[in-house]
């Protein structure tokens, strides 16, 4: 039985639309300075996206394989593009002995600041150590000090909300929630003396 022709429309629009997706989740990432971020939210989203386009635009493709695909495209495509937008603005890059850390950054009162659950920022040593930041093409310095402040853990979140547009997008999907989680921890990122 030959598909309707308004549904060949939509599983071609759906599938260039996955595919789309699944290459933004990976090409994102090359716009930024250092060390390509292979995809971290967006890495699962991005291959399913591919796997899903694959199967809405071959050809010969079981129907039941269509409409599996075109029922759980939504959500692929959330997180594939969540992943993308994510990396879209501005990210920067804190080395530590053991990883390279992708962050979002703030400024505030003349200092720089990031936001992290406690147990990455413990696991990474990163309290006090002094660390390589790359930030708009240029690696410096820094010297990264968990502020035991809930004031300043809340403000560093309203101004990541300010600033990067898919936190307000996830707020407003009820990923981030009104305020920083219990685990969040702010840390500031003062200039190696």
């Amino acid at each position: 039985m030959s598909e309707t022709r308004p549904r060949s429309i939509a599983r071609l629009i759906v599938g260039v639309l996955t595919l789309s997706a699944g290459l933004a989740a990976f090409f994102v990432p090359l716009q930024h300075a250092g060390p390509y971020g292979i995809p971290g939210r967006g890495l699962v989203g991005g291959l399913l996206c591919f796997a899903i386009s694959g199967v809405l635009l071959a050809r010969g493709t079981p129907t039941i394989a269509r409409g599996v695909a075109l029922v759980v495209s939504p959500i692929v495509l959330f997180f594939a593009l969540y992943g993308a937008l994510a990396e879209l603005e501005e990210v920067v890059v804190l080395y530590t002995e053991d990883a390279d850390l992708r962050l979002w950054i703030v400024d505030e009162e003349g200092a720089e600041w990031v936001s992290m659950p406690r147990s990455k920022a413990e696991q990474h040593g990163i309290d006090g150590a002094k660390l390589e930041l790359l930030r708009a093409g240029a690696t410096r310095c820094v010297l990264p000090r968990i502020v035991e402040d809930p004031i300043a853990n809340r403000r560093t979140f309203d101004l990541r909300q300010e600033k990067y547009a898919v936190q307000r997008l996830g707020g407003a999907l009820g990923m981030f929630g009104d305020g920083p989680g219990p685990e969040t921890i702010t840390l500031r990122l003062d200039p190696c003396e």
